[in-house]
């Protein structure tokens, strides 16, 4: 039997919208760090930087791989299921890492339980979920907040892990993250309602494959993916290589601890900043101008002095936009479907972003391992931003001003 959400959409959706996003910031938080640990596993097991770049970059694939999968279930029984499932994931392959000594084992632990798990707590499902809680003129908003709470795990999770490798060793650091993240099932609790759709809303009439025949004919919904691919490759790389490339300038590691959490602070301000835009200005146009000023901004950072500063000044840039996209993709996906199967098709989205980030993590440790730095990779993230900013020009979207006029 379905069940309603007691509240329904609109009443009292703020506290459950804090909820997610305390969500999202763990599940995120513990993912987007674990770049730090690729030096203490390399020493620890002497699996070498390539093997475990790769089962970092199954793990970028499969994080992606089962967002479209955990939320055709929340669509179908509601988040509870995949939250609490992903929750349990999280947790046993966090707390099994310690324990391999295989590529084959780390790819099992890292590359699919701990990614499947984040994916089963993440955008898709969270944002799916709340979006039909939210008033329709406060979605874009709401989207941008929950975003900003995985931008505030990266910025308290990264010092966190570091200072936990640093001080207790990255055996007891991976055993902090398994317990933070079994917090998420208690978190999860209050969003376990399924929200019952009016027949009237568009796509709510319509099932599961026949909105995936529409979905997958409409043009506007592959130049979603085709940016999204190109998002998942740049944040991928830096998440898994940003630590490597401060080793490269002879800096220490504490600089790319440092610069992975201002990049997540700087996303807060970014992502609550897509979402209040996305209420005024087309989506398809901010997610344009995100995507060139990464290009922008990686040919200074080639260009500039490797100082600490540099990384400091090149982290605050890359992170107004660096998950900042999610809020105007989930945003034109919903305007284009409606609400009814947005956690999958939102879903599908991310598993193209998650295909480019396993090109971006994988390619990095081959990169470093054939030339000694990143110098192509960076190129490469150059001409994919540009590629990526003029993908998002033919999406057909109606202006919000339009919209609510009519």
């Amino acid at each position: 039997m379905k069940t309603s959400d007691p509240a329904g959409p609109g009443a009292s959706h703020w506290p459950l919208v804090l909820l997610a996003s305390a969500v999202l910031m763990i599940t995120m938080g513990v993912r987007q760090s674990l770049g730090l640990y690729l030096s203490p596993l390399n020493t620890a097991t002497g699996l070498g930087v390539a093997s475990i770049s790769f089962a970092m970059a199954v793990g970028q694939f499969m994080w992606g791989a089962a967002q479209p999968v955990f939320g055709a279930v929340a669509d179908r029984y509601g988040p509870a299921r995949a939250l609490f499932t992903g929750a349990v994931m999280l947790v046993a392959g966090l707390a099994l890492t310690p324990f391999v000594t295989s590529e084959t084992g780390l790819i099992l632990c890292l590359g699919v339980l701990v990614a499947a798990g984040a994916g089963a707590g993440s955008f898709s499902i969270l944002i799916g979920a709340l979006a039909q809680r939210v008033p329709p003129q406060k979605r874009a908003f709401a989207s941008g907040f929950i975003n900003a709470g995985g931008s505030f795990g990266q910025f308290l999770f990264a010092p966190l892990s570091q200072f936990l490798i640093t001080g207790y060793g990255w055996v007891v650091a991976l055993f902090g993250m398994a317990a933070a993240a079994a917090l998420t099932i208690p978190l999860s609790w209050p969003l376990r309602h399924k929200v019952e759709h009016p027949p009237a809303e568009l796509g709510a009439e319509t099932g599961l494959k026949a909105q995936l025949r529409v979905a997958l004919r409409d043009r506007s919904y592959w130049c979603l993916h085709a940016g999204f691919f190109t998002c998942g490759f740049h944040i991928a790389f830096l998440v898994t290589h940003l630590p490597g490339a401060v080793n490269l300038c002879g800096l220490p590691a504490s600089v790319s601890a440092v610069s992975l959490a201002v990049i997540g602070l700087a996303n807060i301000v970014g992502s609550l900043g897509a979402g209040a835009l996305g209420q005024h200005y087309r989506m398809k146009w901010i997610l344009a101008v995100m995507y060139a000023s990464r290009a922008v901004l990686v040919a200074l950072y080639l260009m500039a002095p490797k100082t600490e500063w540099t990384f400091y000044l090149f982290a605050v840039g890359l992170g107004v936009t660096w998950l900042a996209t999610v809020p105007p993709t989930a945003g034109l996906v919903g305007k284009l479907f409606g609400l009814r199967y947005l956690a999958t098709l939102f879903g599908l989205t991310l598993l193209s972003h998650q295909i480019g980030g396993f090109f971006g993590a994988w390619l990095g440790g081959l990169a470093l391992v054939n030339f000694g730095n990143y110098d192509w990779m960076w190129y490469a993230d150059i001409v994919l931003a540009l590629l990526a900013a003029l993908a998002n020009v033919p999406i057909r979207e109606v202006s919000p001003r339009r919209a609510v006029a009519v």
